[in-house]
């Protein structure tokens, strides 16, 4: 077994990179197949989602012994390892995740290694899970530049508005003349953009797709829509639930872009 590894990325803040990240792979662990979600940000968006889901499955408060920070000194990350439902686990970020840059300068002079350090210290865990699916802030940074490296492949997040489009091109970019060009990512190839609809049939959204459309091409374009839905807003609260007809509504959504993820990636 050696695990997939995906990222969602853009260089846009607050476009739905974590949403998709913790959805696809809360998708993927219900389909049987054993993830693992790396929060990358020291902001612990999706760490905070996953805790907050457990504790709705299990009804009590849910803690982690060790960050990932801390499992990153010690060169153990399997030591980090936090169980969130049946076939999916978190790498667990903090606010001290902020100190890996600096860290990784006491490991080497060398900005290149520093890059391809945590694709190494992640090579015990891709024998273990199926699928990787990688959390980054939307910064250019040594955590970003690593997350790309150590994956196979990145979906770009597109929110329709021009700044996310702007983000987007930028983005699809950086990966070709920074990651794969300079620092020869053994693996990484885009997978598609994944349009996420600001405002439903909105003209905006609608030429902003358009827009999309003649930049990325229409075959790079994932054919399934993340439209406006309150419940996956309310999830950054409340964490994932599985409870009524608007939970069943995400749900049906995430089984497409899974479905077309593994279409992409020619996964049976």
């Amino acid at each position: 077994m050696n695990a997939i590894t995906l990222v969602f990325g853009n260089f846009k803040g607050g476009v739905g990179k974590t949403t998709n990240s913790t959805m696809t792979a809360l998708e993927l662990a219900r389909r049987g197949k054993k993830t693992l979600v790396v929060d990358l940000d020291p902001q612990g968006n999706a760490t905070n989602l996953f805790l907050k889901t457990k504790q709705n499955v299990e009804k009590e408060m849910v803690v982690f012994d060790k960050t990932l920070m801390a499992a990153i000194r010690d060169k153990q990350l399997d030591e980090a390892l936090v169980n969130i439902t049946e076939n999916l686990d978190i790498l667990a970020s903090a606010p001290d995740f902020s100190l890996y840059p600096r860290y990784m300068e006491s490991i080497s002079d060398r900005y290149s290694e520093r890059v391809v350090y945590l694709s190494k210290l992640l090579q015990p865990l891709r024998e273990t899970y199926d699928y990787i699916i990688i959390d980054i802030p939307p910064t250019i940074s040594l955590i970003t530049d690593s997350a790309l490296y150590a994956s196979d492949y990145c979906v770009i997040i597109l929110q329709t508005q021009e700044r996310s489009l702007q983000g987007a091109e930028a983005f699809v970019e950086y990966i070709q003349k920074e990651v794969i060009d300079k620092f020869q990512a053994p693996r990484l190839d885009v997978l598609g953009v994944l349009p996420v609809l600001l405002k439903n049939g909105a003209p905006v959204d609608l030429n902003t797709l358009d827009s999309a459309k003649q930049i990325f091409g229409e075959e790079n374009m994932f054919s399934t829509t993340i439209k406006n839905m309150e419940r996956l807003k309310r999830y950054d609260v409340s964490g994932v639930t599985f409870d009524d007809q608007f939970d069943q509504k995400v749900q049906r959504v995430y089984r497409q872009v899974t479905d077309e993820v593994l279409d992409r990636i020619h996964v049976e």
